[in-house]
């Protein structure tokens, strides 16, 4: 005689493994965005992930699990900056695989810029221009007024413009 096993269902542990192996990338990607590290990155997603796990269902169950992980990166990078002491090192950072020379360098560029400008001003950015979010899904996400995004984001780019004519200025390069 033959037993038949059911088939188990799919549990909680198995969504969330599915769902970390489908979406890593583009939270590391949000993670690096907003530390500058690769091991700030790994180290913000993983304390994350371990903090969601035992509510997983609650996750999985919202309107977009993704949105609320990516929200979830945010707000612990942005109560971590208190906490946070830099350590320095003598270790030359990894880099990418270079492609295009020139889009290294202005990539490299942008990233040194963005190093510049406080953690709130530069997470807002992140969200508005690599995500694309609106003002109000900005607002949501950190938490504040949209008043409070649109100060931000305005800030950080009269910084950015400010930083650039600086490094043309000390180039004697000409607008």
């Amino acid at each position: 005689m033959k037993v038949a096993i059911a088939a188990k269902p799919q549990t909680a542990s198995n969504d969330f493994a599915e769902f970390v192996g489908q979406h890593t990338d583009g939270l590391l990607t949000t993670a690096y965005l907003l530390t500058r590290d690769r091991d700030r990155a790994q180290e913000l997603l993983q304390d994350v992930l371990v903090r969601l796990y035992p509510h997983w269902h609650k996750v999985a169950a919202a309107e977009s699990p993704v949105a609320y992980v990516r929200r979830s990166v945010v707000n612990r990078f942005l109560s971590q900056r208190k906490r946070r002491l830099e350590l320095v090192t003598d270790r030359v950072p990894e880099r990418s695989d270079p492609g295009d020379g020139d889009r290294l360098l202005d990539r490299d560029q942008l990233r040194r810029m963005l190093a510049t400008l406080p953690e709130r001003q530069r997470a807002a950015l992140v969200l508005r221009f690599f995500y694309d979010y609106p003002d109000a899904r900005i607002a949501e996400a950190m938490g504040c007024r949209v008043g409070t995004v649109r100060s931000l984001i305005s800030r950080a780019l009269a910084s950015l413009r400010a930083t650039r004519s600086s490094e043309h200025e000390l180039r004697g390069e000409h607008r």
